[in-house]
């Protein structure tokens, strides 16, 4: 959970961008988006060795 303090004589749009720093810093959204559905961990698995080719075949291509 995600708090922030405010402090005396604080502007509210200033509390209000602090908070939307911790809360983009808790990836609160992505786990969210995450935990909506179920993949197998095989296919996270895949999906994970898919993207790394791809990034090393980027890398590769730059030298």
């Amino acid at each position: 959970m995600v708090k922030v303090n405010i402090k005396e004589n604080e502007d509210i749009n200033r509390a209000l961008k602090r908070f939307k720093k911790k809360f983009e810093k808790a990836q609160v959204i992505r786990t969210y988006r995450d935990n909506t559905y179920y993949t197998k961990k095989s296919v996270t698995l895949r999906e994970e060795k898919l993207k790394a080719a791809y990034i090393q075949r980027l890398r590769s291509k730059e030298l």
